[in-house]
Order: structure tokens, then C-alpha cells, then sequence
């Protein structure tokens, strides 16, 4: 019974309209591409991500932000910069002054540095405030 339970929230989540998980034009998802090595992972992983060049108008710098969630769209962490060249601080509303692949850092652990359980996450993108970007994450004992 609770299997059923389980999964009838995870597709509520998934089919949501309003939700972080929900169906975009399908414009947006094959101009880019999140991943992360190795997947599935115990405790740490690094998580990939490209910058386009349309994500830099008019010479502006990108903003990125990445934060982890929970299958219940929870904030579970915000991993950490690995490329920008104004170090490596957490992903989130940070700048990026040009194009290329970068990567972010996650070791598994929760905003509170508490250790996550085995499981499924979400990786999410947001360039510029645009539509997110969703990759599944699989950590395991």
C-alpha cells in the first residue's frame, strides 16, 4: 500500500502543471543538457552544465543557479562551483562571464550538512530566471 502511495505522489509531481517537473514547449529541453559523474553515486558527484552563447545578451553576464531537491520538490542543498572564476561558492544566483561547459560540486550531504538518504534527487538549472533544466540524480549505500 505504501508503494502505491509513493508513486501516485511522484507522477502528481511529475504531471503537475504548476510544478517544477512540469512539460515544457519541448523548445527549451534540447538546447540544453545537465549530467552528472558518477550517477548513481555515494557521496559525492560532480554535476555538468553548459552555457550558451544566447545566454549571454548584449555581453551581460549569465546567472546560474542550481539547487537539489527531493521527489517532493523540496530544497534538499545548492551544490558548489567548480569553474567560475570567481571561485567556488554555491550555485546559486551566481554570474558566468562567458560561454562554455562548467561544473558544480555536490558531496551528498543537506543544507544542514546532514548526510542524504539513498534515493532519488533532482538536479535543477535556472539560466537568467528562464525555464529550469532537470537532470535525475541516484544515490545509493
Amino acid at each position: 500500500m505504501r508503494r502505491i502511495w509513493g508513486v501516485g505522489i511522484v507522477l502528481l509531481l511529475l504531471l503537475s502543471p504548476h510544478g517544477v517537473f512540469a512539460q515544457g514547449t519541448g523548445k527549451e529541453r534540447g538546447s540544453r543538457k545537465l549530467g552528472n559523474y558518477p550517477n548513481p553515486f555515494n557521496p559525492t558527484t560532480t554535476i555538468t552544465f553548459p552555457l550558451l552563447e544566447s545566454d549571454f545578451r548584449n555581453g551581460r553576464p549569465a546567472t546560474v543557479t542550481i539547487q537539489i531537491l527531493n521527489a517532493l520538490q523540496q530544497l534538499v542543498a545548492i551544490p558548489l562551483a567548480m569553474d567560475n572564476p570567481a571561485g567556488n561558492g554555491p550555485v546559486k544566483d551566481l554570474m558566468y562571464t562567458q560561454p562554455g561547459a562548467y561544473r558544480a560540486f555536490w558531496d551528498g550531504l543537506d543544507r544542514t550538512g546532514r548526510k542524504v538518504a539513498s534515493g532519488i534527487y533532482y538536479a535543477v538549472l535556472v539560466v537568467n530566471g528562464g525555464d529550469p533544466t532537470i537532470h535525475k540524480l541516484v544515490i545509493t549505500k
